[in-house]
């Protein structure tokens, strides 16, 4: 009964007046605990075919009208007031205490609390009764919040589908990388993971093993990049197909802190933290099998499908309240997409229209953000209809910026996120018919199950804390964390499996881009074209999404400060001078093919959309004017002028 249970809820030592009814027993008890209701109420046929499921064969269940007269001994009109719940030895409780009796093999806690928390037996009976009266009412809204099945929701749809995308955007990640990984931290890259590796430990001596934990320690060569991309890549189609996914989840994370842990800069990006995260969050709710591709599976972890929702959680609270708490004006008077859709770092096509919007649209748009970001993920774990809502506005908002802008899979992964949301009744695919005689949907008590869940534990015990405080944090900024909380934050920043998240904190108001140029002769210049970011104000904005070009996006932050605050910046510009293969092949074209250029420099422009006058007058999607020097003209024998 949807209040009975609640009503079970609320704590109270038992009161005089519901002790009578217990003191009464019969003559001719059954053999195990008998909860009898009134089989005329729809409210409690809802309710006690969620409770057959949740006691799991400890209790049984008879209509009032089939089994009333075995039992003399209790008034009639009992029947009518109330669920009746008679014990193996005869004795009779009513209301809220027999609700509290029947889910004790459950929740121990709640009858402990009945009979021992002051004030719980009291308001637990109140709450009871007025349910009682009104159960029409609340027939109405159960059918209302849950739909016509109230019975505990299972997650096999969700899990097995969660897990293959997670699997398709653990092989974009991968592939996206592998495309990139010689010019970015391969050995003739822009930060060669190799000698950064060298550096390190030249710095913190043997602890930098804890400090950076990756298998290129083994070796940082190009072919070991190309080796741990491939495999991953294998193993992300391996996830896909179901194939061991528990050992693949493993494999698949450490692979991908390996490769962020050398790749500096170039993967130090908010969704490479959070695929890390989701990954190693998913081995708790993965089935410990070879092939999951058949059946059911094992019943879901309901601590590991805690720990993915609390993610979701932070992801998306953290995003909304820290651009309330960052002062930024924007965020309040709701202007903010007057900026964002051409100062984001790579815009899509769509972006340039939805910017000639009225401007009620991009502040009712702004609003939505907002609302969505820190209002709906309180009903993550809502009853049914509004939990289906909360993940159908979470997947419109992504699919939103998705089309406007290009986040790589970042909103792939959200999205994968959100599936968790759907339960298989929601969907009707509920597995066996959730037959309360079926315990084994819901309860695993396999060894495996029981070590998993023993891990999943001790992961709450060390993330959840530091989980906890990062979202208080994004509400105060200025808070400074306890001492336990920075020294779990020590030992597990290394292996990036906790972090606090919240994009556009700050709306950039202008937008920056930098031109790459190089000379042979100091007089003539040819520009570096990038294969996404703008440059030509006639090209349109390009879609690139799910691939991440890391160069592209790295040249957006350099934009934001100075040459001398992105030293990676001047490691590009001698690349150029050297020609280096490996770097040349992040750029659209090479416009020195035959041989090196002897200078190179690097200027700053200002960026902005075209109105729509402007676009059908000349055909550029940008405008933009020069701001000056970014780098001055280098060459490989020093500066050919001071900065």
């Amino acid at each position: 009964m949807a209040a009975l249970q609640l009503l079970g809820l609320g704590p109270t030592r038992r009161s005089n007046y519901v002790a009578g009814m217990s003191e009464l027993r019969v003559a001719s008890p059954p053999g195990k605990p008998l909860l009898i209701w009134d089989g005329d109420c729809h409210f409690c046929h809802h309710w006690i075919e969620r409770w057959k499921v949740e006691t799991a064969g400890c209790v049984e269940y008879e209509k009032s009208q089939d089994v009333a007269v075995r039992f003399p001994e209790i008034p009639r009109e009992q029947f009518q007031k109330s669920v009746v719940l008679i014990e193996p030895d005869g004795r009779v409780y009513t209301g809220a205490e027999a609700v509290c009796r029947s889910l004790e093999c459950r929740s121990r806690w709640l009858q402990k609390a009945y009979e021992n928390v002051p004030g719980f037996a009291a308001v637990s009976e109140f709450a009871y009764a007025f349910i009682a009266r009104r159960r029409a009412l609340a027939s109405f809204f159960t059918r209302v919040l849950w739909g016509n099945d109230v019975r505990p929701p299972t997650y096999f749809w969700a899990r097995r589908w969660f897990l293959r995308l997670l699997g398709l955007v653990f092989l974009i990640a991968f592939v996206s990388l592998w495309t990139q990984v010689d010019g970015l931290i391969g050995e003739n890259g822009i930060l060669p993971a190799g000698q950064f590796l060298h550096a390190a430990h030249d710095q913190l001596g043997d602890r930098v093993y804890t400090v950076l934990p990756t298998l290129c320690w083994f070796g940082a060569s190009n072919a070991c990049l190309h080796w741990m991309c491939a495999v991953g890549s294998v193993l992300s189609i391996l996830l896909i197909a179901g194939v061991a996914p528990a050992i693949t989840l493993l494999a698949l994370v450490a692979l991908y802190v390996s490769l962020a842990a050398v790749g500096q800069t170039f993967l130090s990006f908010q969704w490479d933290i959070l695929l890390i995260e989701t990954g190693f969050l998913a081995i708790f709710i993965a089935p410990w099998r070879w092939l999951a591709i058949k059946g059911p599976g094992p019943p879901v972890s309901s601590v590991g499908l805690f720990l993915l929702k609390f993610l979701l959680f932070k992801l998306m609270v953290m995003s909304g309240v820290v651009k309330l708490t960052s002062h930024d004006d924007c965020w309040w008077n709701l202007t903010a997409l007057d900026f964002h859709y051409w100062s984001q770092p790579l815009p899509t096509v769509f972006a340039w229209w939805t910017d000639q919007g009225p401007e009620w649209f991009k502040k009712f748009s702004v609003g939505f953000c907002l609302f969505v970001e820190i209002i709906v993920p309180l009903f993550l774990w809502a009853p049914r209809r509004l939990r289906l809502i909360a993940a159908g506005l979470l997947i419109f908002l992504q699919i939103a910026i998705a089309v406007t802008g290009n986040y790589c899979f970042f909103n792939l992964l959200t999205i994968a996120l959100c599936l968790l949301l759907i339960d298989d009744q929601s969907i009707g695919r509920a597995p066996g018919g959730l037959a309360g005689a079926q315990p084994s949907i819901f309860r695993d008590r396999s060894g495996s199950s029981l070590i998993r869940r023993s891990l999943s534990v001790v992961t709450i015990v060390a993330t959840v804390p530091v989980d906890v405080w990062l979202i208080y944090g994004a509400f105060k900024p200025v808070a400074e964390p306890p001492r336990p909380i920075v020294v779990l934050e020590e030992y597990l920043e290394p292996f990036r499996i906790v972090s606090g998240y919240g994009l556009f904190r700050q709306m950039t108001k202008d937008r920056l881009e930098i031109e790459v140029e190089g000379s042979a002769d100091g007089i003539d210049w040819k520009p570096y074209v990038f294969k996404w970011k703008p440059d030509d104000v006639k090209r349109a904005p390009a879609w690139c999404a799910p691939h991440q070009p890391r160069l592209d996006w790295q040249m957006w932050f350099a934009a934001l400060g100075t040459v001398r605050e992105n030293g990676w910046f001047v490691n590009l510009a001698a690349s150029l001078l050297e020609n280096k293969t490996d770097v040349i092949s992040l750029f659209a074209s090479n416009p020195f093919p035959s041989q090196p250029p002897k200078l190179i420099r690097a200027r700053l422009y200002r960026y902005r959309f075209t109105t729509g006058p402007e676009r059908a007058a000349t055909g550029a999607w940008w405008k933009r004017e020069k701001l000056g020097e970014y780098l001055p003209e280098i060459s490989l024998r020093g500066s050919a002028r001071e900065p």
